[in-house]
């Protein structure tokens, strides 16, 4: 796997209460890039397993845990089960969606709060506000943009993307928790996979697989896929 050469300046070091497990420390050191973040170094990255906040990069440094997974699909060899299927073709039939640059609103900010605080993904957290909204997503070292899906005019499901010369990464996906039998964040997913094949992407990455966790664990129906385990990406089918 190719590595990155580039310097980098350490802004937060913190060793805290793990967002993911229970009774574990998480280490995420957030990272500024001191150079232009290109679409090539970008690819680099995302192959190491970083992630970004912001304008910021992390990946995780825990003492005694390695539970989280960088995981990633190769779009032309991804399979589609006869549920994602059916999920595909029910949300093409229902939502419009929408493609471009990333925009932070009230209506997006109110929308991920509902999504976080429903879906029990919030913790003690207090809700988000535009600026927030602002810092976290729009700001960000990585070329990036949103994919915006609507039901009969009302934004129903964001998709954040960031993409490099040959790779995209799912940022984060949030949606209307309130719409239950449509399956949108798998949906967002397999989208999200098809605009990779429409730009001819090699990878899809989709953050941190964590076994033990359930939000994030559903990760592993999407086969095959690959993980990056002791620093090597492995095949699971």
């Amino acid at each position: 796997m190719t590595q990155h050469t580039e310097k980098e300046l350490i802004v937060i070091d913190n060793v805290e209460p793990c967002p993911y497990l229970p009774n574990q420390m998480a280490r995420m050191p957030l990272r500024v890039v001191l150079g232009k973040m290109t679409p090539t170094l970008t690819d680099v990255y995302l192959g190491a397993g970083y992630r970004r906040s912001g304008e910021f990069v992390y990946r995780t440094q825990c003492p005694s845990c390695q539970a989280c997974e960088a995981i990633r699909l190769a779009p032309e060899n991804f399979q589609l089960s006869r549920s994602m299927l059916r999920t595909l073709r029910r949300g093409d039939s229902r939502y419009v969606e929408r493609i471009g640059p990333l925009i932070a609103d009230q209506e997006r900010v109110n929308l991920f709060n509902r999504h976080r605080q429903q879906r029990g993904l919030a913790s003690n957290e207090r809700d988000i506000d535009l600026e927030d909204y602002h810092w976290g997503f729009v700001r960000s070292c990585f070329g990036t943009f949103e994919i915006a899906w609507y039901h009969e005019s009302r934004l129903v499901a964001v998709a954040i993307c960031d993409q490099g010369l040959k790779t995209m990464s799912a940022v984060y996906t949030y949606y209307d928790p309130d719409i239950r039998g449509d399956s949108l964040g798998t949906y967002a997913i397999l989208r999200q996979l098809d605009v990779c094949r429409q730009k001819r992407l090699d990878w899809l990455y989709l953050g941190y697989y964590v076994a033990e966790c359930e939000h994030m664990n559903y990760k592993k129906r999407f086969l095959p896929h690959e993980r990056l385990l002791e620093g090597k990406w492995q095949k699971f089918e």
